[in-house]
């Protein structure tokens, strides 16, 4: 399982925002594994982090990337985990 350190310097080469979000969407993404471990059996968790941090990106009017949207993700993927039990 990749950090969200090590997510951040793999795409640390992307300039582009949008890109460099993508990028960091798809790391996440592939080492998703919460279709292992369902919560309330109807949704992924990465996915609902990535929804989660956009929308709170266009409420703070705030355009995150690198490490700040890695940690953001993080963030927002241990808060799901740990309050839908």
């Amino acid at each position: 399982m990749l950090s969200p350190e090590k997510i951040a310097d793999l795409t640390n080469d992307i300039t582009d925002s949008h890109k460099n979000r993508a990028a960091i969407n798809k790391l996440y993404r592939e080492q998703d594994e919460s279709h292992l471990w369902p919560i309330d059996n109807n949704f992924n968790v990465t996915d609902r982090a990535i929804r989660k941090a956009q929308k709170h990106m266009k409420e703070a009017g705030y355009d995150y990337c690198g490490f700040e949207y890695s940690y953001l993700l993080d963030q927002i993927l241990s808060e799901i985990v740990n309050t839908s039990y």
